[in-house]
Parts: C-alpha cells; structure tokens; sequence
C-alpha cells in the first residue's frame, strides 16, 4: 500500500490480517466495520472501557460502538506502541496545520470504502497502530516519531465478518512518521 494512500479489505471471521510497516517509522490508521452493517464500527473508548487500558495489549479484544467483539491483537512484533487516543488526521487538521488540501487518514477511509460502494456518517476514531503518544503524568500528550523498524507487523484475528480499513497515514508536518511517510503491507492470512 502506497504511501499517504488507504486500502479496505473483506476479512472473515477467524481470518488475520497483518499490517506490516515496510520500512519502519510508520503510522497506520486502522478502522473496521461489521461487514453487514457499516454503521456498526470498531470504537477505542469503548475498547478502552472494556479493556481498561489506555493502549493495546496482545490477546486483548477491540470491540465495537454496540460492544461487540470485532477484532482480537493476535500478535505483535513491533516495540508494541499503538495509540487509541488520537482522531484520525482530516482536511480540518491539515487546514489548521496551514496545509489545506493535504491528504488524510479521513480523506482515505472515505475513498477506501467508496471504492466498495460503500459511506459511513461520520469517521471513527482508529486505531493507530505504530504510533508512540504516551501520557504524561500530568495527563500531557507528547507528539513523539514511531520507533517501529523494517518489517514490524501487528496481527489482528478478527471476530466477526469485517471490513478491514487501512491508511498510510500521510502526516508530515507533525513528527510521528519522521516527517516522511512511507508505505505499509496489509496482508490476508489464512484461518488459524
């Protein structure tokens, strides 16, 4: 997958999917939607309350806006920093950021499921897989570069029949991909 560019794929239930960061330092904007009903979509603050933590763990289950079950992190090889706390970037935040115009993890959710025929509403926070914002103990959010490296792969298994959304995120006026986004993998692996 191109970088700055999105992909959706069709993952069945039981199936895994890998998002694999080619040459380290990039982000990935992840978002799902149960396959017969794209109102219904993956949901960090309600995978956060389920799971009572603030970022993803390996085995830990990401839910739904109804609370359901959607995807399970089945494996990670990266240094296992991944933010649930941050909107997707958008054509406001670019706006904002002085560069109107600017590609978008929104911009490419839309594109991705258009391309299926396919809208949502409204775009869901992500998942954003590779991407370091820790949290002070102040409760200070710090911007800081993805320490992800060449061929680092997150695993998720999903739990129910899905649309699988990926975005190269294209930010490069804030530091979290090194200020040059670089593509990412999505790979369909078969059924454990």
């Amino acid at each position: 997958m191109p970088a700055t560019q999105g992909r959706a794929v069709k993952v069945s239930a039981g199936q895994r999917v890998r998002v694999v960061d080619l040459e380290g330092g990039q982000v990935g904007d992840v978002f799902a939607f149960a396959a017969d009903d794209v109102s219904e979509h993956l949901s960090a603050s309600h995978t956060r309350a389920t799971t009572s933590r603030l970022f993803p763990a390996p085995g830990g289950p990401f839910v739904t806006d109804r609370r359901r079950p959607i995807l399970t992190l089945a494996a990670d090889t990266s240094p296992g920093e991944h933010d649930m706390l941050i909107a997707a970037c958008d054509p406001a935040r670019y706006r904002d950021l002085g560069a109107p115009g600017h590609a978008s993890c929104a911009d490419n959710l839309t594109a991705s499921l258009a391309k299926l025929g396919l809208a949502v509403p409204a775009v869901p926070q992500p998942v954003n897989v590779f991407m370091r914002i820790p949290v002070a103990g102040d409760g200070r959010l710090s911007w800081l570069t993805s320490t992800s490296r060449p061929g680092d792969a997150i695993t998720f298994e999903a739990a129910m029949d899905c649309l699988f959304v990926l975005s190269a995120c294209p930010q490069d006026l804030v530091g979290i991909n090194g200020h040059k986004p670089t593509p990412l993998a999505i790979d369909l692996l078969d059924k454990e």
